[in-house]
């Protein structure tokens, strides 16, 4: 009889470090390695879990298998992903899948100088900016004069609707370099739709497909099961950025501009329309110190006439 508590379980013990993606990934093995332990090693709080690269190895110690995304140096002292693949050699890497040609408005904003100081800049979406949003607000135009840039013309002279295929070399590139290539992932994903939340929230049958092919990697015979129909889609509770109807047209989808918000607890999550959404991003931005509201995207654009044209025909239309 198989347990339904880690505790209960007897199977090779699995541990999954990495992001928010890989915390998915050990959730979906909890289920389609129904006899095995499977714990999530966050990346954000290694130096506060492990105190130094020696700590987590020591941690790791007693797993049977090791599946990691890559993470810099900087998150824990005495070294980066290398340093623990040279010195844990069962770990198996996994990519991070970031993908944005269905939402090649998002971008960040901040202080990037280093690692370890990292400061993101807040929005009505957490860290999640609209780079047409910010770019307008950085030239002076007010919320409503911004609304009507988010047209099928003005996305198209910006480059968003010939995204897939930049997208598509990021993604399979960033996934060949460590070994773990996608090509066939891509193209059943691709099949099925938008298969993203956000640029760095995949949907739970991505998510799925990962865990699954690292565990038939390992000598597991997986569940013939899918991740959504047992447990729902983790990452829909966070935010939902919207694939922009003259985007989605491009794709054969159905777009909208309803922004979600990560709810609070049992809360209903907080919606946008595409003037509220607006609105609550200027609201934040006239209160901020322009330094901290950085994006490399919006300075270029800025710096390319073609590009801070669209801006200036907004403010005198």
């Amino acid at each position: 009889m198989r347990g339904s508590e880690d505790g209960a379980r007897t199977g090779p013990r699995i541990a999954v470090l990495g992001n928010c993606q890989a915390r998915g990934v050990a959730q979906a093995m909890r289920l389609l390695a129904p006899n095995s332990p499977v714990r999530f090693v966050p990346m954000g709080s290694l130096k506060r879990d492990h105190g130094h690269i020696d700590g987590l190895l020591g941690t790791l110690a007693g797993d049977d298998h090791v599946f990691s995304q890559s993470f810099p140096g900087g998150l824990i002292p005495g070294g980066d992903i290398t340093t623990l693949l040279a010195r844990e050699p069962r770990t198996v890497l996994f990519p991070t899948i970031v993908f944005s040609a269905f939402h090649p408005d998002m971008v960040y904003a901040g202080r990037v100088e280093d690692l370890s100081a990292l400061k993101l800049a807040r929005s009505p979406l957490g860290q999640y900016h609209s780079a047409i949003a910010l770019c307008a607000h950085r030239v002076g135009l007010t919320a409503r004069q911004a609304e009507p840039l988010f047209r099928e013309d003005v996305f198209r002279r910006l480059g968003y609707l010939d995204h897939w295929e930049p997208a598509v070399r990021e993604l399979l590139g960033g996934a060949a370099a460590i070994g773990f290539g996608l090509e066939r992932e891509m193209s059943r994903w691709a099949r099925r739709g938008a298969f993203m939340h956000v640029i760095n929230h995949p949907k739970a049958f991505v998510v799925g497909d990962l865990a699954r092919r690292l565990l038939t990697g390992s000598g597991f015979s997986p569940e013939p099961v899918e991740i959504e129909d047992y447990l729902g889609d983790e990452l829909a509770r966070d935010v939902v950025w919207p694939v922009y109807p003259p985007i989605a047209e491009t794709y054969g989808l159905t777009g909208s501009y309803l922004f979600k918000t990560k709810p609070r607890g049992e809360a209903f999550p907080t919606l946008y329309d595409l003037p509220g959404f607006l609105a609550a991003s200027f609201a934040i931005y006239d209160a901020a110190d322009p330094a901290d509201l950085a994006c490399a995207r919006v300075e270029a654009w800025i710096d390319a006439p073609g590009i801070a044209d669209v801006f200036r025909e907004a403010r005198n239309a």
